[in-house]
């Protein structure tokens, strides 16, 4: 059967590194009108914080540093401005995800990861399959750029390959107990061992499940936007995390019903 969107090379370095640089995914006029729909998001919508708790920070951070780091996040913005809405159901990006998944694809969730000037919040080293749990890996993350990314302003960092050993135990909780975001253990996973993948305004990475990926700090002096958009197989079934339970839209082919399968509430 042929591809929709990738070609067979493209599919199989996916496969086999478990990320890809799709190239010009938006034109720079809905480039330009993503933006400013993201820059008016952030303005009436969004938060801004400390960003993700861990003892992580103090190996990724000098101390000054990590008392100034912040991070401006929101989620699903498709929900709140046509112009998202539109950029989660783009055809070329839909069809590539199909590509990879097979012929059913549904979204998941949106969203917004702004890294401020010179100080802008780094990732440590971890899954995304730690924050939204699913049965297997037919399940894609998707960057979508609105400012081209360098190492220096925190472009996205692969283990490469990585994807291939499946899920891993991560870190949830400080010395004392407490709760704290989900990572993989500083002294066993460094970014260091990492392959940088820059991209350009319009282009999208894209990456599976189970890839273990981290950044560094935005040191520049302007601000860094990225929208994660994540995407499955509507068969995937969620174990727990982030939008368990709710259903996303399809954005390429159909939902299938198992046996017995009653149509979602109106009450949901």
């Amino acid at each position: 059967m042929a591809n929709h969107q990738l070609t067979d090379e493209e599919v199989k370095f996916f496969n086999e590194h478990g990320y890809l640089r799709l190239k010009s995914v938006f034109s720079p006029d809905e480039v330009d009108e993503m933006a400013e729909e993201l820059d008016w998001q952030i303005d009436n919508w969004a938060g801004t914080g400390p960003g993700w708790r861990g003892e992580w920070r103090q190996v990724y951070m000098d101390e000054d540093t990590e008392c100034r780091s912040q991070l401006t996040a929101l989620h699903d913005l498709h929900r709140y401005s046509t112009a998202w809405c539109d950029a989660v159901t783009n055809k070329r990006l839909a069809g590539s995800i199909a590509d990879l998944l097979g012929d059913n694809v549904e979204l998941h969730h949106t969203t917004l990861h702004a890294k401020p000037p010179e100080t802008g919040h780094p990732f440590p080293m971890h899954q995304d399959w730690a924050f939204y749990r699913h049965e297997d890996g037919r399940y894609i993350d998707c960057l979508v750029h609105l400012d081209d990314t360098s190492d220096e302003n925190g472009c996205i960092r692969f283990l490469d390959g990585s994807h291939k050993g499946g899920a891993r135990r991560h870190v949830t909780r400080f010395a004392d107990g407490s709760h704290c975001e989900p990572h993989l253990p500083t002294n066993e996973y460094s970014l260091d061992d990492t392959i940088p993948v820059p991209a350009n305004r319009g282009d999208v990475v894209i990456f599976h499940l189970h890839m273990i990926h981290g950044s560094r700090i935005n040191q520049t002096d302007r601000i860094r936007r990225l929208v994660r958009v994540g995407y499955r197989d509507p068969e995937n079934a969620q174990l727990g995390g982030q939008s368990k339970t709710r259903p996303g839209l399809m954005v390429w082919g159909r939902r299938p019903r198992a046996e017995g399968q009653m149509p979602f509430s109106t009450e949901i």
